[in-house]
């Protein structure tokens, strides 16, 4: 079984709870206005591979980075549900947590028999669509104020309290060859300001000197 994906990290802390392997699904069907990445809404744009070949780069990312769960974001990660389902499944039985977002509602996956497996291996699930008019970064992990957290097992269900006081943080990553890559949760005003004050620049003389 394969995904089309748009790219991972082995390792980030910025996309969940802990140290995590973060997986960018390639395709939306959902396709929000204001999306900050639209780039992944054509699956023709995504690579494709194995459910097994991911599994193999999460293990390896468990015993080398100690990371404590898994999440997916996209595109859409339901619209792959059936693939995330079975990845999620070996997932959680590395003992490894996993997170999971989509644009539709909660209410309306459960009708799906194609999400049932995804939502079972799911922990802690982000649903709701962007929504620019209710731009809100005041909670992690989410852009908009409609979004709702549903702790589907006791995992994070400790966190239910704790929202307003884990704050929103991006990674900036900088290759040899100058490409600089951004994740994590900023608005667009911040990068701006950042890339108007050079501080990429900054960065990359940083790690070539």
């Amino acid at each position: 079984m394969e995904l089309v994906i748009h790219r991972y990290l082995p390792l980030t802390t910025v996309e969940g709870p802990g140290k995590r392997f973060c997986l960018w699904v390639q395709g939306c069907s959902i396709r929000c206005e204001g999306c900050g990445v639209p780039w992944t809404w054509s699956k023709k744009k995504g690579k494709s591979i194995s459910v097994e070949d991911l599994f193999m780069e999460i293990k390896k990312s468990k015993q080398k980075n100690n990371i404590e769960g898994v999440t997916f974001l996209g595109g859409e990660p339901f619209d792959q549900a059936e693939a995330l389902g079975k990845l999620a499944s070996m997932v959680r039985e590395l003992g490894l947590t996993v997170m999971t977002f989509s644009g539709d509602l909660y209410e309306n996956l459960k009708k799906r028999k194609e999400c049932q497996n995804l939502l079972e291996a799911a922990d802690l699930l982000i649903d709701g669509p962007f929504m620019k008019d209710k731009l809100d970064l005041s909670r992690p992990w989410v852009g908009s104020s409609n979004q709702r957290y549903h702790f589907l097992t006791p995992a994070y269900k400790h966190l239910e309290d704790q929202l307003m006081t884990i704050g929103n943080k991006i990674e900036i990553r900088i290759t040899k060859d100058g490409l600089v890559s951004v994740n994590g949760m900023a608005t667009q005003q911040t990068l701006n300001e950042l890339f108007d004050r050079g501080e990429f620049r900054k960065l990359r003389d940083q790690l070539n000197n």
